[in-house]
């Protein structure tokens, strides 16, 4: 599906991530996790053609994917960035009508076929009774879910969330990865995320990859990624973890800094 080989990323001069290995299997919930500022949406950014790598490569179902039409890879890949701008008289029904675009040939409208993926789109992320209104008067959960649709009305083999749940409240968070779990079990619809909240990763991916400092650190199922040393070493947190007795999924509680325990001051034991 997705293959990430070397990859070298950089801002101007400076490089923030090194070497990276990456492969998203078809059907698979994978979450980016690690420290602000490891590389997390850089990843992101160059497996969805967002930036062009220094080094290395990136395949799409075995293809080049800077080296595909643009038009191809927004037919199998839609990316959900962090910030999302949006003209103020805009609809849902017309913001979600935008991502058939990459079916159409310039000088096409919609036709029948179109419109009923849009009403499709709309009523996966169950805005229906939103779709009339515009996008900028609903709630920050109600236009994550209006741009989720967008992305589905493209018909896509992967999604690519980046943060999808800043700025969201804890119900509303939750609503969205429930979304996004329900979506990947009914579509087999492969998902990519960027998230900072582990015990979110833990509970909705198949898989975790880690970065810090712009390297893999780890990679595998929650159980075996998520672990009191590797939050120790990649967080400098001390964390109890177990099995929750409901869900059965893995949750942490953070105890404290792990460096607290050190006669070194936080900044110095860390250095």
């Amino acid at each position: 599906m997705i293959t990430a080989t070397n990859l070298k990323l950089c801002y101007d001069t400076k490089t923030v991530v090194h070497d990276f290995d990456f492969e998203v299997r078809p059907g698979e919930i994978v979450s980016l996790i690690g420290p602000n500022g490891s590389g997390k949406s850089t990843v992101l950014k160059a497996i969805s053609r967002l930036l062009r790598c220094s080094c290395g490569t990136v395949h799409l179902d075995g293809h080049d994917i800077y080296r595909l039409p643009t038009r191809e890879v927004a037919k199998k890949l839609s990316v959900l960035s962090q910030v999302h701008n949006t003209p103020p008289d805009f609809t849902v029904r017309e913001l979600v009508s935008y991502g058939r675009i990459p079916h159409q040939k310039w000088y096409e409208t919609l036709n029948q076929e179109d419109r009923d993926i849009v009403e499709w789109a709309i009523a996966q992320t169950r805005l229906e009774q939103f779709a009339e209104r515009t996008v900028n008067s609903l709630s920050g959960g109600e236009r994550q879910r209006a741009w989720i649709a967008l992305a589905l009305a493209q018909h896509p083999q992967v999604l690519l969330l980046d943060e999808p749940t800043t700025f969201l409240d804890i119900c509303h968070q939750i609503e969205l990865l429930e979304l996004v779990k329900r979506l990947n079990a009914s579509l087999g619809l492969t998902v990519v995320m960027v998230l900072h909240d582990m015990n979110h990763a833990a509970a909705y991916s198949h898989r975790l990859v880690v970065i810090n400092h712009g390297r893999k650190i780890a990679e595998g199922a929650p159980v075996e990624v998520l672990t009191p040393k590797l939050l120790t070493e990649v967080y400098n947190v001390q964390a109890e973890i177990a099995l929750h007795p409901l869900t059965g999924k893995l949750y942490f509680h953070a105890l404290g800094l792990a460096c607290a325990k050190k006669e070194l001051p936080c900044n110095q034991a860390t250095a």
